[in-house]
């Protein structure tokens, strides 16, 4: 019996998935879920103690397992390669220059980038070898260790996880094996590549550029923070003139200046960046470069739409978390339905190495199940242990069954009360879905303010999103799409904005998530459970956990966060833990 370990092998957010014999996915989760260590930087997915306990879960004794990783073997050699030759020491780093390249990264940091790639490449799979010998005891056996092309990566979990079986994926980030982005195609199950980019420009790197010149650092992944401070700036035309130099859309394709362009352009923007900017952004920029991405990547999708011609398209890539862009591409491209994966940044692309493992043992297979391989709830469940130990000692802590614990929370939201709300398996990729979230009232006009000044400590101009009641959707948004992953904005009707001010953004979006019993039976029966109190078919959702740290892994986690910070209530499972006595039903 064989079974599928995919590895997430980049320098940043690294993953596993683990896939069984007839090709369901058992497990997906990213590692800094694991570590509470935010994107996890140059940290294995797959460290053997963590892997001893998910091996000795998942895998019978005895079986085979492959080991699937999500970059190429060419590119992989190549690396191997170069470490050899010195490449990749740290006096021979040292020595480049710190000057922005055609990448529009510093050279020296794209050095140590690939750097760091080729380490993570060199020990993809040591942690398993040792976490399957803790767990069978020598048993089982690594059958193979396999590697695939990074961008294929991505194609492979976007496509085969779609609800389509004819597609075209676009695949945008910061780097693969030969460019930035490439373009794939699905008929009947099938993925073949169309076009892959080649060259070190790259629209991911534009986007971590702008991301530094609006005073936020890409390193820490806060290209979130530039979508949402955009709609507080206004289209600067001198600004967008200086970000043109940096790119321009010539016979339909996407092009980058060269490097003393790009360093003489970078330089006259940073003269007029505002002193305040490292505090409070640069709101002008921010809108700019939203702007310039949303050009851009126009352009790749209209070369898609040329290339590989249908009504479905599929985005994934780091790119495709720009959520801003997905809720306009439909409007803006010659495609009718558009999928976005819930993981599509490279955490994602451990269940596509997983996948393409299986598919090449396995040549009629065209893809899993279409509903199971949709569900994003494929992590780690949370233990209540910790809460039943607790019961003696908190009289503020009750188990109520979870019709008892739904009623009981959804009658402290619509009082005004922050609930955390812990149920099943975590969610694959970085937004919480229902299971690992803080919850509030949409309702009240400062309802933002207050989570983050009690529990989120984050800025201000960040916006929360709003889970809402999928057939209720086109009452609440104009040209409503459904949004299973919390994947893309759309706009709210005028006349409903004021009954929910509160996961209104600036410019009158919301980033939503479309929710039915199919998908998440305890998160909808909440958010109906709450419409019947209030007749508001929606929640602020946001993620829990504090800025800075990754989604909670643990009921210690949950608990020590209920403790800490400005939470009324807790709920993990069936257990109710709140703050005012007075909250808890009659017993």
């Amino acid at each position: 019996m064989r079974y599928y370990l995919g590895l997430a092998t980049t320098f940043h957010d690294p993953a596993l998935a683990l896939v069984g014999p007839d090709g369901a996915v058992l497990f997906a989760e990213a590692t800094e879920r694991y570590l509470q260590y935010k994107r996890a930087p140059n940290c294995e997915p797959d460290s053997a103690p963590r892997m001893a306990g998910l091996l000795a879960r998942h895998l019978p004794a005895g079986a085979e397992l492959v080991v699937a990783t999500s970059w190429g073997p060419e590119f992989s050699a190549f690396l191997a390669r170069s470490a050899a030759a010195g490449a990749f020491g740290l006096e021979t780093l040292a020595a480049h220059a710190p000057d922005l390249n055609r990448s529009l990264v510093p050279e020296r940091s794209e050095r140590t980038f690939i750097a760091e790639l080729g380490v993570a490449q060199a020990r993809a799979g040591y942690g398993t070898l040792l976490g399957l010998d803790r767990a069978h005891g020598g048993q089982s056996r690594i059958a193979a260790l396999r590697r695939y092309p990074h961008h294929l990566a991505h194609a492979a979990f976007g496509l085969w996880g779609s609800p389509f079986r004819d597609a075209a994926c676009l695949v945008v980030d910061g780097m693969g094996e030969t460019g930035a982005s490439a373009l794939y195609r699905m008929q009947a199950g099938r993925i073949a590549e169309v076009k892959r980019h080649r060259g070190r420009e790259s629209l991911g790197f534009f986007f971590g550029l702008v991301t530094d010149l609006a005073g936020f650092d890409q390193a820490a992944g806060e290209e979130w923070k530039v979508m949402g401070l955009a709609p507080y700036g206004r289209s600067d035309p001198d600004l967008m003139v200086l970000l043109r130099r940096l790119y321009r859309i010539e016979d339909g394709r996407l092009r980058f200046a060269e490097a003393a362009t790009v360093q003489a352009t970078v330089a006259e923007i940073l003269a007029r960046r505002p002193a305040d900017a490292r505090e409070a952004g640069w709101a002008d920029l921010a809108r700019c470069g939203q702007d310039a991405f949303c050009e851009m990547m126009d352009g790749l999708v209209a070369e898609a739409g040329r290339l590989a011609p249908g009504e479905n398209l599929v985005l994934t890539g780091g790119c495709a978390l720009n959520s801003s862009y997905n809720g306009r591409v439909l409007a803006r491209s010659p495609y009718d339905r558009l999928h976005v994966p819930s993981a599509p940044a490279d955490d994602g692309n451990a269940l596509g190495a997983a996948w393409l493992a299986y598919a090449e043992d396995h040549p009629d297979w065209t893809g899993p199940d279409r509903e199971e391989a949709l569900t994003p709830y494929l992590g780690s469940a949370v233990s209540t242990e910790p809460l039943a130990r607790m019961a003696g000692q908190e009289p503020r802590l009750r188990r109520l069954g979870h019709a008892g614990v739904t009623q009981a929370a959804a009658g402290i939201l619509a009082a005004g009360g922050l609930v955390g709300w812990v149920q099943g398996r975590a969610e694959f990729g970085p937004r919480a879905l229902g299971n690992r979230s803080i919850l509030a009232d949409p309702r009240p006009a400062d309802a933002k303010a207050i989570l983050n000044a009690k529990v989120k400590y984050r800025e201000a101009f960040r916006p929360f999103a709003p889970s809402i009641l999928a057939e209720a959707g086109p009452d609440w948004f104009e040209d409503y799409q459904d949004s299973p992953y919390m994947e893309r904005t759309l706009v709210w009707r005028p006349a409903v904005r004021a009954r929910v001010p509160a996961v209104v953004h600036e410019d009158g979006t919301g980033r939503l998530q479309s929710v039915t019993p199919a998908r998440n039976p305890a998160y909808a029966g909440l958010i109906a459970a709450f419409a019947d109190r209030t007749g508001v078919p929606i929640l602020l959702n946001t993620s829990f956990n504090v800025m800075g740290k990754p989604i909670l892994h643990t009921a210690e986690d949950a608990i020590l966060m209920f403790y800490t910070t400005g939470l009324d209530a807790l709920v993990v499972e069936d257990w109710l833990l709140v703050k005012d006595p007075a909250m808890l039903p009659p017993a």
